[in-house]
Formats: structure tokens, C-alpha cells, sequence
């Protein structure tokens, strides 16, 4: 999401995710989950990714350390969770935290998952392994990491070079996948190999991807569901059409606007809509270097003439918010209720 809204009419637009009643979000066993993407992702290796069209096929196939629980609705320290790690804990100092890793826990080509793994990941996000990762959009969140050791295959400690005490909530993202040392950067890019709920099966570039159960899956009983088809439809408009037709379970939450979703929801009555807050900006923009607009007087006055609440409210039906400048979020906590869940394809129920 974007988190900087520019001062003049940043419309704070609400946003919407639709399920099909009775799909297989149900907690029953079995089922495939079919879903649309509105971008084709450049591969699933998440550690080079930085979009949800990415990160939402890419997130069922790999585990965190720790996770932020899926059942609350907004983010903090307090909602973090176990994933890989089974507790953790800080020095006296506040400068050393130590994962004890959980046990019995395979990659999906059959390998054990060690203390190493981690140690791997955080190296290539450094960029201090041989191997490479062809981009890395998180490396800077890093800075304050000095380096991540392992004693032996069961405890791992990442060392900081001052305290930062919401460090955990870095780790605990959608993004900070681990990674194993005995597959490539580049066959990740091809065939991901993760500890995750699902299995790669087939990625065709601005057809599809698809995922499979992960029957060896260190959670018994998980996950529910047989597989994930997401579909990449670049149209949001034939996308709409797909969900309505009933070719696909579960929309996209952020290629959706109010409008579309009261469309849906007098057509299809069945259809489960959930509305959250979100951070998607709606615009005037204007070339600042052409006249009359390299005017600074003439924006000044643009901008003060401008009525943001009846902007706002006729494009969101009343369902927005009118939130100008960065800095009228920058100090907020913003969460999306169950986002790294069904929203952004986490889906570990």
C-alpha cells in the first residue's frame, strides 16, 4: 500500500474484499481456492518482490520466524506469533534477540530446516552471501542489523548495533520469508522451495499460478484447502465480470472501489463483502511544468478552492475519508484486518 498521500486531494478511499458463501473458506478439508491477480508478478522468489501480486501467490509457499496473528485486526508488537520460532527474547541490553527454532521441520523437497536457513536469509537480504538476489527491496530495513549467528541447528540470534525494540514487527511481515542455503536465489526465482502450507506447482506468466497442499506440512490438519489457482486478469473490469460469473472465489482487496462493490453486492447476494481501511489515494494531478500550472500562486489556489468532502464522498459513496499530506498518517498504527491472512494469501487458518 501506499503510505504517502500527496497534500493536495488525497482522497482516503475504503477497500474491498468479496468471497463467494459456502467457498472453501470454510474450515473443512479440501477444495481449491481460485483467486484473481490484476498484475503478473516477475516470479515468486518474495525476497525480490515488493507488490501484492507478488506477495500474495508467494506468502502460502514459505514461513516466518514469528507472524502477526491472523485473527487480529491491526498489526503491533502484541499480535506477533510463533511461526518457525517457538519463543524468543531479548538481552539486558536490548541489542540481541534469540529465536529457539521449532523442530521436525522440512523444506518441500524434503531437507530439514535448520538455524542455518535463517542465517542464509538474512545474509543474501544483507548482501553478504556469494550468491545474489537480483533485486532487494528490503535491504535498507536492515541497516541497524549488524549480523545473524546460529548455535547450533535449533537457536539463532539476530545482533543489532543499537536497540530497536518494534525490530520483531520487521520479522514478523509478510515479506520476511525464510529462505533455504541449499537452493539457489535463481531457482528460487523459478521454482520457490519454501516450508509453507502450499507447494509450488506452475507459474505462466500473465496466465496463471497455481499451488498445491502441502501434505508433509509441520502443522497437522493444515491447511485446509487442496490448492490456490490465482488467475492474473490486468482488466479490473474483467475481473469484476470473472467474480460475478463464478469463475473465481475471491477478489483482489485493493483493485476494488466502493462503487464496484455496491455493483456486486445488488447483483450477487450471496456474496460475502468485508469493507476495511485502506491506503489507496485518488488524485487531481496536473503538470506543475506547463502554464498556467507552473504557477505556484494558480495550485495554491486550486488547492484552496477545492472541495475535499464532496471529493471525496462522490467517489467513495460516502464510504472515504479526506486524509491530506503525509503527515496526517505518518504517527498512525495501520492495520488491515487478517491482510497477511486471506487478503494477502497467508493462508494458514
Amino acid at each position: 500500500m501506499r503510505r504517502s498521500l500527496r497534500a493536495v486531494l488525497a482522497a482516503f478511499l475504503l477497500l474491498v474484499t468479496l468471497v463467494i458463501a459456502n467457498s472453501a473458506l470454510a474450515q473443512k478439508q479440501g477444495g481449491v481456492l481460485r483467486v484473481y491477480l490484476t498484475a503478473n508478478p516477475p516470479n515468486l522468489s518474495i525476497l525480490e518482490l515488493a507488490t501484492i501480486v507478488g506477495e500474495m501467490p508467494a506468502m502460502g509457499i514459505f514461513n516466518n520466524l514469528i507472524m502477526f496473528d491472523q485473527h487480529v485486526p491491526q498489526v503491533s508488537l502484541q499480535s506477533i506469533v510463533p511461526d518457525l520460532a517457538e519463543s524468543w527474547s531479548w538481552n539486558e541490553a536490548g541489542t540481541e534477540l534469540t529465536f529457539k527454532l521449532r523442530q521436525g521441520v522440512k523444506w518441500h523437497d524434503g531437507q530439514p530446516f535448520t538455524a542455518k536457513d535463517v542465517v542464509c536469509t538474512w545474509d543474501l537480504m544483507a548482501d553478504n552471501a556469494p550468491d545474489k538476489l537480483r533485486l532487494n527491496p528490503r535491504k535498507s530495513s536492515y541497516d541497524n542489523l549488524e549480523s545473524v549467528t546460529a548455535t547450533g541447528d535449533e537457536e539463532v540470534t539476530f545482533h543489532l548495533r543499537r536497540p530497536q525494540p518494534a525490530f520483531p514487527m520487521l520479522l514478523a511481515g509478510g515479506f520476511s520469508a525464510i529462505y533455504p542455503c541449499h537452493v539457489t536465489a535463481t531457482q528460487m526465482r523459478q521454482h520457490p522451495i519454501g516450508t509453507g502450507p502450499f507447494k509450488f506447482v506452475a507459474f505462466k506468466p500473465n496466465e496463471s499460478i497455481k499451488l498445491m497442499r502441502n501434505p508433509d506440512y509441520w502443522k497437522p490438519g493444515r491447511p485446509y484447502l487442496d490448492g490456490i489457482e490465482y488467475t492474473i486478469i490486468s482488466d479490473p473490469s474483467t475481473a469484476e465480470l470473472t467474480f460475478r460469473s463464478g469463475q473465481v472465489d475471491m477478489t483482489l482487496p485493493y483493485g476494488l472501489t466502493v462503487p464496484m462493490l455496491n455493483d456486486v453486492h445488488s447483483q450477487m447476494p450471496q456474496a460475502v463483502c468485508e469493507l476495511s481501511p485502506g491506503m489507496i489515494p485518488r488524485h487531481v494531478l496536473i503538470n506543475r511544468d506547463k502554464p498556467p500550472f507552473d504557477n505556484p500562486d494558480l495550485r495554491r489556489a486550486m488547492a484552496l478552492s477545492i472541495d475535499r468532502k464532496a471529493f471525496v464522498d462522490i467517489l467513495a459513496q460516502g464510504a472515504g475519508r479526506d486524509r491530506r499530506g503525509a503527515a496526517a498518517t505518518a504517527g498512525r498504527i495501520v492495520g488491515n484486518a487478517r491482510r497477511s491472512d486471506w487478503h494477502a494469501g497467508r493462508l494458514r487458518p
